[in-house]
């Protein structure tokens, strides 16, 4: 594992805008714009390495554009499967995933990544 080589912090985009129940689902795509820019501007609360921040999104929430600092990535199909395929692609690096769900909490940790729940990036 190089030690030089930023986390791999790959975020739940659904999972961590429906843990706070604050009208998402009126706008789905909005709410994952603004996790998105929350997380541009904050990084990972509690953090001071560098890290590679990607955004998972699915459903209405697709098309959601990266910014500086947080790349997005829309899944053709389900989230989590993309996710999992994610770290599946990320061998040999430190993988981090945000999510609440423990369902995909059990699969990306077989695969050797992290977890974290949604409030590690609400701040």
């Amino acid at each position: 594992m190089d030690e030089d080589t930023p986390l791999l912090v790959i975020v739940d985009g659904a999972n961590v805008v429906g843990s706070v129940p604050d009208g998402w689902w009126r706008d789905r795509k909005g709410a994952a714009e603004r996790l998105r820019d929350r997380l541009a501007s904050d990084g990972l609360p509690g953090r001071t390495d560098p890290v590679d921040l990607v955004l998972v999104v699915e459903g209405a929430a697709r098309g959601v554009a990266s910014v500086p600092g947080v790349r997005v990535d829309s899944a053709p199909g389900s989230g989590d499967d993309r996710m999992v395929e994610l770290v599946a692609g990320a061998a040999g690096r430190r993988c981090l995933v945000v999510t609440a769900d423990r369902e995909l909490r059990r699969r990306v940790t077989e695969l050797g990544a992290e977890v974290a729940g949604p409030r590690s990036v609400r701040g």
